[in-house]
Formats: structure tokens, sequence, C-alpha cells
């Protein structure tokens, strides 16, 4: 573990230093009121209390759990909060929230982040991060399934329920649970910049693309396939704010598809630059039992 470890702190630094970015834990008051204002900006919401309150990160990080920044030049550029919870008799740290500035995404702070929640976690005897993301955006699956290597386990339907902020109101809060095991080889490798890419040849389509984001998605039945594809929109955020309709008609596709193939034993085996998830596993979706 001593030997993981260290080499998880190696990875971080060096992810941190080719973004240019210092990642450190966050405590005083001012600190964490700069981190509140951030995590508001990033979500556009009316209040800093509808995603992160200053007073509820300061409880999180005086109780041990997972507070930080990035700061680039003194200047605060992301952020990333977290909790330990506790599942199938395990304990994990839960990544609730990670948020960089406007304009940083793809620029690699969010993976120094990562990295640094990894070896922060490891530190401390734990192997697994959990969290969860919207299916529909592109950039957080692929980022998620490939450029970190975590495992998508579950698919939560309106999991928060009604949310308010300026990312997703009026949207439904379906999420994909993700588990990140922090010890595990093809983890190790991304966290060196390796990830594996999917193999998507012989994948039979389920959900395609018929166009652009607002046409209707396609859905196919593939049978009893080995492995199926579901296609998401190239930039679902945009086709929220620009035709509901269209990005409902998206959501309620591949919530369907997902569930469908999820229940019938198929696993999510990863994410496509094109937008596309690979299910693999013989399972057929007209099998099941209602």
């Amino acid at each position: 573990m001593t030997d993981l470890v260290a080499d998880a702190w190696v990875c971080a630094a060096e992810a941190a230093d080719r973004v240019g970015v210092q990642v450190a834990e966050l405590a005083t008051i001012g600190e964490l009121e700069e981190c509140s204002g951030l995590l508001q900006r990033v979500w556009r919401a009316g209040h800093p209390a509808e995603i992160a309150s200053p007073s509820m990160l300061r409880t999180y990080a005086h109780s041990g759990n997972y507070v930080v920044g990035a700061y680039r030049g003194g200047v605060l550029v992301g952020a990333s909060v977290g909790f330990f919870g506790r599942a199938h008799e395990r304990t994990h740290l839960h990544s609730h929230l990670a948020g960089v500035e406007r304009g940083g995404h793809g620029r690699g702070v969010g993976f120094a982040l990562k990295l640094h929640q990894r070896a922060w976690t490891l530190a401390r005897g734990v192997r697994e991060v959990h969290w969860t993301y919207d299916p529909l955006i592109l950039r957080n699956a692929y980022f998620n399934l490939q450029k970190l290597a975590a495992d998508a386990v579950e698919y939560l339907p309106e999991f928060y329920g009604p949310m308010t902020d300026g990312i997703n109101n009026g949207d439904l809060s379906d999420r994909v649970l993700v588990v990140w095991r922090l010890d595990g080889p093809r983890v190790a490798a991304a966290a060196r910049g390796v990830p594996a890419e999917p193999d998507l040849r012989g994948a039979v389509p389920q959900v395609s693309r018929a166009g652009g984001d607002d046409e209707p998605p396609v859905t196919h039945d593939p049978g009893p396939a080995a492995a199926v594809t579901v296609a998401v929109p190239l930039d679902a955020e945009e086709l929220r704010r620009r035709d509901p309709a269209a990005a409902l008609r998206w959501r309620v596709a591949v919530r369907d598809a997902l569930m469908a193939r999820l229940a019938a034993g198929c696993r999510i085996a990863g994410m496509a630059r094109d937008g596309r998830y690979l299910l693999a596993g013989e399972c057929d979706d007209r099998d099941r039992v209602a």
C-alpha cells in the first residue's frame, strides 16, 4: 500500500504540474467562501447554498472530509468536495461536487483534481471513490469512464428529484453511479496517462443519431447481441437550453436503453469519443420478466 500511495502522489503532482496548478486542501472561512462562490458560478445557481454553502464546506473540512481547490497564479480555478460513506460493508469517499471555472474544461484541471483525490483517499486507507454523473453529458461520461477508468455500475432515474440550478433546471435528474477502484490496474494506467479506449467493433446500435442533436434519437432492436451501442447528444447542455422537448426525448431513449440492458445482465463497458456508450455481455432485454 505504501508504494501505491507514493506512486499516486507522484501521478497527482505530475498532472498538476502539466497544467500549472497547485491543488491544496481548504480550511479557512475565506478559502471556503471562495470555493462556494466558484461552485455557484459553475452550476449557474442563484445562491451559494443551492450547491454548497461556506458553512457546509466548513463542516466537511473540519470533520476530515475532502474539500480542495486548484489554484493557478494564486487564483482559484477549480474545486472538489467529497465525504466518506459506506456501501457493501466497505468505506468509500463519495465525490459529491467537482467544478472548474468556465472555459477550463478539457484543459486538465479536472484531471489534476481527481488524481489528487485518488492519492488523498488512498493515503487514508480507502480504496474506492464513488460519484454520480448525468449520463447524457458526453464530456463527463468520457472523462469518467475512459480518462479515469471508473466503472459505471448503476442507472439511477430521477436520483435528485427536481433541481433548480441553472444547469439542471427543468430536466430529469437521472444519474449513473460510478465506482473508481483506486488500486486497479486500469485506473493506475489511466493515472499515468494511458487510458484504454472501448472497442466498438461488432457492436450493434440500440440508440443512434439520425443527424444533429435536435433530431429525435433512432431506436433499434439489436436482439441478443453480445455488444450494443447507445448514443447520446453531442452537447446535451446546449440542447436542453435550446430545445427542452428534444432533450427530454434523448433522456427517455437513453434511460430506457441503458436500464433495460443493465437489468438483462449487460455492463457499461465504456464511452467512445464520438458519444456512444458500449454495453457488453450476452444479454437480451426482451427476455426480462416484467
